[in-house]
């Protein structure tokens, strides 16, 4: 059961994604080709290639990591933190710099990651990135061989599914259902093109992820029946 779960062994985290280019057009015609067969379900008749290519960024082949923002609990005696910071800017440096803190600070057994939907995208998608870009995976990324339950991953949309495979809840509406702090107050998921290529305002994406990030952890406080987390207690490194 999660309430038996030490909270100081988690480290919750979000990724922001974008298209690994800012238009269509600057894609090579093999890529272009790729990208039209690749999202053809997808789009259907309704947007051209081109015109769906902003969306790029939700596949690992087409797109890339901005940003990865991390938390993790810390306890002295009463007293109770939960501790975020951000890694940005670079893809490759902003991979090598999340895998030297999972190497670093959580690379035990003990040791598991948690993110919203994170099965399904975050985890998948660092790790294919990963590999795009030749970094060998940290083993809390390198699932082959392992058994389902040897895999160092929580879920907090899979932990609010209580087995039912057909059902979706987004992060935004999951807090609001918990009675949390929305983290969608300033920009969502499809803002994050526009924010980082025509506006070119990191700090806020950074910010959002942050946030989400933040909403991850007090989803899994509610879960576990624990109370949510106060801005006191919410320290930004």
């Amino acid at each position: 059961m999660i309430s038996k779960l030490n909270l100081e062994n988690i480290l919750f985290l979000d990724i922001e994604t974008v298209p690994e280019v800012q238009h269509f057009s600057d894609l090579d015609t093999t890529k272009q080709e790729l990208w039209e067969l690749k999202s053809q379900y997808q789009r259907k008749d309704e947007f051209t290639a081109e015109a769906f290519y902003e969306r790029a960024g939700i596949w690992a082949e087409f797109g890339k990591i901005i940003c990865i923002s991390v938390g993790y609990f810390t306890f002295q005696g009463d007293i109770r933190t939960f501790r975020t910071t951000s890694f940005y800017g670079d893809e490759v440096k902003i991979l090598k710099d999340f895998k030297n803190l999972l190497i670093s600070h959580f690379s035990q057994a003990k040791h598991l990651l948690c993110a919203h939907n994170g099965k399904e995208f975050d985890f998948p998608y660092i790790a294919r990135r990963m590999i795009i870009n030749k970094i060998e995976l940290p083993y809390k990324l390198n699932l082959f061989g392992k058994k389902p339950w040897e895999v160092p991953h929580l879920d907090t949309l899979e932990l609010w599914k209580f087995g039912d495979y057909k059902n979706y809840t987004s992060l935004k509406l999951l807090t609001n259902v918990l009675g949390i702090p929305s983290p969608k107050d300033d920009i969502d998921g499809s803002e994050v093109y526009r924010v980082y290529y025509e506006e070119n305002e990191i700090d806020r994406i950074i910010n959002y992820c942050e946030k989400d990030t933040i909403a991850v952890a007090q989803i899994f406080l509610r879960l576990r029946g624990d109370s949510i987390l106060s801005k006191d207690e919410i320290i930004h490194i």
